[in-house]
């Protein structure tokens, strides 16, 4: 099955007091372009999910957002324990001066010392983020696939009008197949009047040159070659198709070959009805690869 590189796929979750929602979007992109957006203090998990998204994703401008907020109970104040020792060190320094020197101090009160910067502070310990990491890992995995049934489903679609597409590209090879066999006599006919003109107002001419010459007109002329290799390329998009997803920059450079065939079809057709159908297989190529584009 191909997938298209369009998808979105969006999720919320919550431990503790945290809280947090998901978005996971792509649009179409030559190859993979990965950009997260996930807070950088929790550590290690950014490096996760741009190793999951890389395993699972092969082309696209991929973008994930991670918001997270703390709720305020889960926001209780703590006591910093080295900060608190370092003001007790340093109250007791200061009282031992003031004795030394017979200066009298105010009792220290407790409130002074937690109004201090950085005495307390709020934010979850060391196995909290651990937890909350692993709780957002293991959300990630269902949001990927989410993402992914999204871009297949959007991928079957594309893989019908691409289905529908070649099947035309099939029909105007064999029209223009049908149309060149019957114009053969007719251009056998027309070169031969030539040679026959040629030769009567050529004084001196090498006859057989002069046919040599003719003949490379013929062979210009002759589209059964471009026929064959749009049939071939016809059987290779069907081949890719079936194949299934990343096969988006194969199937882009075949629209190229298809688009040389059909230009070459139309400069060598010589043949109002060949030229007509030469050009409405450009109209569908061209087409083809608008939907191409969208294809992983």
């Amino acid at each position: 099955m191909i997938r298209s590189m369009t998808g979105f796929a969006s999720a919320k979750g919550e431990l503790g007091a945290y809280s947090w929602s998901w978005e996971l979007r792509s649009v179409n992109g030559k190859g993979l372009d990965l950009r997260l957006r996930v807070p950088d203090w929790l550590e290690g998990l950014e490096a996760a999910l741009r190793g999951t998204l890389g395993k699972s994703i092969a082309r696209g401008n991929v973008t994930l957002s991670l918001r997270l907020a703390r709720s305020e109970e889960g926001g209780a104040l703590t006591l910093n324990n080295s900060a608190m020792a370092v003001a007790l060190d340093a109250v007791a320094e200061v009282e031992e001066a003031a004795r030394t020197r017979g200066v009298t101090l105010a009792p220290s009160r407790a409130a002074d010392l937690l109004a201090l910067r950085g005495m307390m502070e709020a934010g979850a310990g060391t196995e909290d983020v651990a937890a909350l990491v692993a709780k957002l890992k293991s959300e990630f995995d269902p949001l990927v696939r989410a993402f992914l049934d999204m871009r297949e489903t959007e991928g079957a679609a594309l893989a019908e009008i691409l289905e529908g597409q070649i099947g035309q590209i099939e029909a105007l090879s064999a029209q223009a197949a049908t149309l060149a066999e019957a114009r053969k006599e007719q251009m056998a006919d027309t070169l031969r009047s030539n040679l026959a003109r040629v030769l009567d107002n050529a004084d001196g001419a090498d006859p057989e040159r002069v046919a040599q010459e003719l003949a490379l007109i013929a062979v210009k002329s002759d589209v059964t070659e471009e026929i064959d290799r749009l049939a071939a390329h016809v059987k290779a998009a069907r081949d890719l198709l079936h194949k299934g997803s990343p096969v988006g920059r194969k199937l882009d450079f075949l629209m190229q070959e298809f688009n040389r065939e059909a230009n070459t079809l139309c400069s060598k057709s010589q043949n109002a009805e060949l030229t007509a159908v030469g050009l409405e297989l450009k109209t569908v190529i061209d087409q083809m690869r608008e939907q191409v584009q969208n294809v992983e």
